[in-house]
């Protein structure tokens, strides 16, 4: 169910007094947006913990539950950072118990950072609950409503991402 605002502020409709499904639908974009931003901010302040933090720690429990490890270098890549900044980075985590360095298996130069297991339950906890909700939502689609909404996103990003992309109403 769409939630089209107030008739009377003029927002919503046209000079015509026809609804503006366009204008409902940016705003609408805006608001996810920014309850997700919000859901965000609110997660880092309960973990103590920055946006760069946050990505890296998702990144490595990601990578881990592929069973796959992670190096450094690997998070200086992802994050697009330095590996000044990356070291920082992993310092911060160690500090903060949410990682652990330890020696890479067949590289002895190197080394591998690990989520610990503390950290998983944190992010599960943290995150856990939105995310059913997100995910209950997504799976109450129609397989058609699913179909135009990646579409959409899809071409929304498109449309961020390169100024000279086609205009979509040239379809």
């Amino acid at each position: 169910m769409v939630s089209m605002g107030n008739e009377g502020s003029g927002y919503w409709y046209g000079p015509d007094g026809q609804l503006d499904y366009s204008a409902a639908v940016l705003k609408s974009l805006r608001d996810y947006r920014a309850a997700e931003t919000e859901i965000r901010r609110s997660t880092r302040d309960s973990m103590g913990m920055g946006e760069t933090d946050i990505l890296a720690l998702r990144y490595l429990l990601r990578v881990q539950a592929s069973g796959k490890q992670v190096v450094p270098k690997d998070l200086s890549r992802f994050l697009n950072i330095t590996s000044a900044s990356t070291t920082s980075l992993i310092d911060r985590l160690v500090a903060s118990g949410h990682v652990r360095r330890e020696a890479h298996p067949s590289d002895r130069r190197s080394v591998v950072v690990i989520p610990t297991v503390e950290s998983d339950k944190e992010v599960r906890e943290t995150l856990g609950a939105m995310h059913r909700r997100m995910m209950t939502v997504a799976e109450g689609l129609t397989a058609e409503e699913a179909r135009i909404v990646v579409d959409f996103l899809q071409r929304m990003t498109q449309a961020l991402q390169s100024p000279e992309a086609e205009d979509p109403k040239s379809h």
